[in-house]
């Protein structure tokens, strides 16, 4: 097997061949995905680096790869051992990848991707830069697949059904919401590429993304019919009834650039430049209008019904459960006394994750992980995203923090949480930590807020206590859930550096939101407590609508970890407010010790 400098080199032989000065390899599939099928991963394949998110620029003498805050330390770790150079984006001094393109490159050099993995954007944010030198592109080849032996296989898993009494409303309610907001816009047509917009909208479910119960798909939605490009395959033969008799064609997957090349060039086309890739944009005749925004199920798909709403309560619950028996059985477990009598084998960050899900596959509708688990201890609890490997896989011990963020989808919808636990004593400064950032999730959790504010007014609350200690964290405290979707979707976030263009969305009822601040010592350890929230309408009066946020996550904080005198009595009542309803909630799936171990977890905290 080649190592990535020996890949680098073969991609260079290719990009001569081809007078390609730079070559683009994202992360992204053709849809613009969060997460990508192994076909996909052609980022990962080049770099070696694995993080979810990043973007690989091969020159003719070197390389470099950017990625966000929350892979600092992996990439570094992981590009180690290549010619890749790390770029911290957003850090001061680092270049955006269009700067970076137009500093390095002589004029009229000509930048190569695959189109079909770039969103047109993206390329236009690069073309503002490199105008100047009149740069070309050439978006035609995907060349890694050149030099990928034995590439996976696209995806092709059958579809599944979500019925209209779980979703709340009916495909057919849902294409005639989508319509009345087209004809608000003017357009005669929306593309749809984004899998969980699809997906959504259909009431259809798939497994071509891991993690993400997705199928690869593209739409397009006309006043009177719709079309669904899919591989035919996927589709049983009851759904796909179901389908053309609410007015939607079945077309070939690769069909619809070709259908996007035949519109008439006086139909006005609303497609979101954000997430399209640059090739389906090239394929519109270049006289057809465009409405270039977000798409409208975008924002549709962030507000929970009701229905959904009772469902993902009822999913956390679920998953409240074998979380919290597992954090039980981690604490009980990590014990030196126990270790040194060797009655048991030793745990490491993937055995606990493996027993993990062994508590959810005990709980009923459980389907899988809705992300790759994050099991980091001690000082792996500092990489944000740290995935355990053969080669990390780090034995747990009593005296540090085990840093455990991992998910679920159920029948009933999608989880998110992360607890930071203490296994035997961990020391003073530890705990000061800790409660700090406890502090900063129990503050956003508690707020109280008028209808119209949006997440970037909110995030300050959880980043206050550690800003007054002089830390902070380099991403962002919330991110959007889906229903039985993505585990991160947007448009509501909790971030306050807002990024160039972003539209700021208020927050509204039904939205669900993750709160998650964290602080991370690189080398020594890391912490982050992270419960989902779900946006609710509270008190109106003469000021006007009053909003909060009800907790859906229900396990317990360590409190061997917490150092109450560091807290005021109202943070205090915060958390005892929601260990007490945890305990409510979870006391009927316990029993025996677990439920006297559950109370005492649970137990209200006095300061003395």
């Amino acid at each position: 097997m080649r190592n990535v400098d020996e890949k680098l080199d073969a991609l260079r032989r290719l990009m001569r061949e081809r007078n390609l000065s730079a070559y683009i390899i994202p992360t992204d599939d053709y849809h613009c995905s969060e997460y990508v099928g192994e076909y996909f991963k052609a980022r990962e394949y080049m770099s070696g680096f694995t993080g979810s998110a990043g973007t690989l620029i091969v020159l003719c003498d070197k390389a470099a790869l950017w990625t966000d805050g929350r892979y600092f330390i992996q990439a570094k770790e992981q590009l180690a051992d290549s010619s890749i150079v790390l770029m911290k984006a957003g850090q001061p001094g680092v270049p955006t990848i269009a700067e970076y393109l137009a500093d390095e490159l002589e004029e009229e050099s000509i930048i190569g991707f695959d189109g079909r993995t770039v969103t047109g954007q993206f390329v236009e944010t690069i073309s503002e830069k490199t105008d100047a030198k009149r740069m070309r592109f050439a978006g035609g080849e995907d060349l890694v697949d050149f030099i990928w032996e034995n590439r996976p296989k696209i995806s092709a898993e059958p579809v599944w059904e979500m019925e209209a009494s779980d979703t709340g409303e009916s495909r057919e309610e849902k294409l005639c919401a989508v319509r009345e907001k087209m004809k608000e816009e003017g357009a005669d047509m929306l593309l749809l590429t984004a899998l969980d917009e699809i997906a959504w909208l259909l009431n259809l479910r798939g497994n071509d993304v891991k993690y993400t119960p997705v199928f690869l798909a593209y739409m397009l939605v006309m006043q009177e019919k719709a079309a669904l490009c899919v591989n035919e395959r996927i589709l049983p033969q009851d759904i796909r009834k179901k389908l053309t008799g609410a007015g939607i064609d079945i077309c070939p997957y690769g069909a619809v650039e070709k259908m996007l090349h035949d519109v008439p060039e006086q139909a006005r086309v609303w497609v979101d430049g954000r997430s399209v890739n640059y090739s389906l944009l090239n394929s519109l005749p270049s006289q057809v209008s465009k409405v270039d925004k977000c798409s409208p199920i975008l924002l549709m798909k962030a507000v929970k019904t009701p229905q959904e709403m009772t469902h993902m309560r009822n999913a956390h619950i679920k998953d409240g459960v074998a979380v919290t028996k597992f954090i039980r059985w981690l604490k009980m477990s990590v014990d030196e006394d126990v270790r040194t009598a060797g009655s048991r084998e030793k745990i490491t960050e993937m055995s606990a994750a493996a027993k993990l899900e062994e508590f959810r596959l005990q709980q009923e509708g459980y389907l899988g992980a809705s992300f790759e688990p994050i099991i980091a201890y001690a000082s792996h609890g500092a990489i944000v995203h740290y995935e355990p490997t053969r080669q990390t896989d780090a034995e747990l011990r009593s005296g540090s923090f085990c840093l455990a963020d991992t998910g679920g989808h159920y029948r009933d919808g999608t989880t998110d949480v992360t607890r930071t636990v203490a296994l035997g004593s961990v020391t003073e400064e530890e705990k000061r930590y800790y409660t700090i950032a406890l502090r900063g999730h129990l503050a956003l959790g508690a707020a109280r807020f008028l209808y119209g504010v949006c997440g970037q007014n909110l995030d300050v609350l959880a980043r206050e206590p550690l800003w007054e200690n002089g830390l902070d964290y380099n991403h962002g405290t919330g991110h959007g859930v889906g229903f039985l979707l993505g585990v991160h979707e947007g448009p509501q976030r909790f971030q306050w550096r807002i990024p160039m263009n972003a539209t700021s969305i208020p927050l509204e009822e039904g939205m669900i939101i993750s709160n998650e601040p964290g602080i991370y010592l690189e080398g020594r350890f890391g912490i982050r407590h992270e419960n989902l929230v779900l946006c609710r309408k509270g008190e109106q009066n003469g000021y006007g609508q009053f909003m909060y946020l009800e907790p859906l996550t229900m396990v317990p904080f360590d409190r061997d970890a917490i150092l109450p005198e560091l807290m005021t009595d109202k943070e205090l009542q915060w958390l005892n407010d929601y260990h007490s309803k945890v305990y409510e909630t979870l006391r009927p799936h316990f029993e025996g010790e677990e439920l006297q171990w559950l109370q005492e977890a649970t137990k209200e905290i006095i300061c003395s």
